[in-house]
């Protein structure tokens, strides 16, 4: 339980505190930077990691990386572009990314345990 807490908190905090700090205290070229930044390298990163830490437990942590997707949507409509279509390929991207992190997890888990793929 105190892991989910810390992973949602994170999510908070990486997902939607971090866009709402680029768009408010950073000047124009600085804010697309570190955009850029969280769109292509720090969000992608969580995502992976939002993943891994799921794949422990796929049968009861399977919703984590649905639940990090829409607090990035929730961050970047709120405080850049409300209802750009281009953030749900984002959120899509990253959650492919969660999703395919939990299946190798839980494959890895398996082939070193021997035991039941989904346990």
């Amino acid at each position: 339980m105190k892991k989910i807490v810390y992973c949602l908190t994170a999510s908070v905090f990486l997902l939607f505190l971090l866009p709402w700090l680029a768009a408010t205290f950073a000047a124009n070229d600085a804010g697309m930077i570190l955009s850029v930044l969280l769109l292509f390298a720090v969000n992608p990163m969580y995502s992976i990691f939002v993943g891994i830490a799921a794949g422990k437990h796929v049968k009861t942590l399977w919703w984590l990386p649905l639940v990090t997707t829409l607090i990035f949507l929730a961050g970047v409509w709120t405080f850049w572009d409300m209802g750009e279509p281009a953030f749900l390929w984002y959120g899509g991207c990253y959650l492919l990314l969660s999703s395919a992190a939990i299946l190798l997890r839980a494959f890895a888990n398996k082939k070193r345990a021997g035991s039941q793929l989904f346990e």
